[in-house]
This record gives structure tokens, C-alpha cells and sequence, in this order.
């Protein structure tokens, strides 16, 4: 794929998006790309994470230790991994190729360079990881609401 068509994918994740067309080109030019052989692994529950990854072609299944229910399908345009963008942690999960995949790796060190050079982006990105995170306690509470009646 051409830069021209990486910072067309970009632009239709809701992250990205937030950022603006010039972080986007940035993040397009930066990333490097990979691909993957149906079964292949692109990393696992427990590994350090570094950056996130965004589904180019193919899907990734997503798997939780313990045989969750909560399994999930990323298709082309899913970022996989936001949260390692902006802090080291463990992969929660691990991501398996369903079929010939190819991603976009975002390394931290770049996305966070970019954040830098785009303060207007960075605060509309914080300011949505914060409604985000309001909306997920709000839900926790109508949830545990519901668990002690």
C-alpha cells in the first residue's frame, strides 16, 4: 500500500482521526508494515507492549487467558493496542492471523512525538480518553447497582 492509502486507513480510526490530517501523514510515514500467514501469532497475553497496531487487510482474532467469552475480531481499520500507545502495560490478549493479515505498526515513540508536535490533537485525544473514561465508571456503577439488589 502507498503512504497516500496508510493515511486513508488512518484517518478512519477514531483515534487518529482526533489528531488531525498532518499527525496522520506523520504517523503514515513513521509506521512500518507487517504481515502475517493465517495462524500466525501477533503477539501474546502477557507480552510488553510498545505499540498498537492498525488492521490493514485480513482479521486478527483476539483471545483472553481463561477461555473468556469476550473473543474478539479485529478487521481492516481496527486499532489493536491503543492503550500501549500511551503507556507501557501487558497485552491483555492475544492476537492471532485469521487468514493472510497485514498491519500498520505505530511505535509509542513515534505516537507520542506526534502528540508533542499536535498539542490541538493531544487535547482533543485526552479530552476523548476522559469522556471515555467517565462513560466506563458511570456503567461500572449502574452495573454494580444492579449486582446488590
Amino acid at each position: 500500500m502507498s503512504i497516500e492509502d496508510d493515511v486513508v486507513l488512518l484517518d478512519r480510526v477514531p483515534t487518529f482521526h482526533l489528531l488531525g490530517n498532518a499527525a496522520i501523514r506523520v504517523l503514515a510515514i513513521g509506521s512500518e508494515q507487517q504481515e502475517f500467514a493465517s495462524g500466525s501469532v501477533l503477539f501474546r497475553a502477557g507480552d510488553a507492549s510498545d505499540c498498537g497496531y492498525v488492521v490493514q487487510r485480513g482479521s486478527f482474532h483476539l483471545s483472553f487467558p481463561g477461555g473468556s467469552k469476550d473473543d474478539i475480531v479485529a478487521g481492516p481499520g481496527a486499532l489493536i493496542g491503543e492503550l500501549a500507545l500511551i503507556v507501557p502495560m501487558a497485552r491483555p490478549a492475544t492476537a492471532t492471523a485469521r487468514e493472510y493479515a497485514s498491519v500498520i505498526r505505530i511505535t509509542r515513540t513515534l505516537f507520542q512525538r506526534v502528540l508533542d508536535s499536535e498539542p490541538d490533537g493531544a487535547r482533543r485525544l485526552r479530552d476523548e480518553f476522559a469522556h471515555r473514561t467517565s462513560q466506563a465508571a458511570s456503567d461500572l456503577v449502574l452495573i454494580g447497582g444492579r449486582l446488590t439488589n
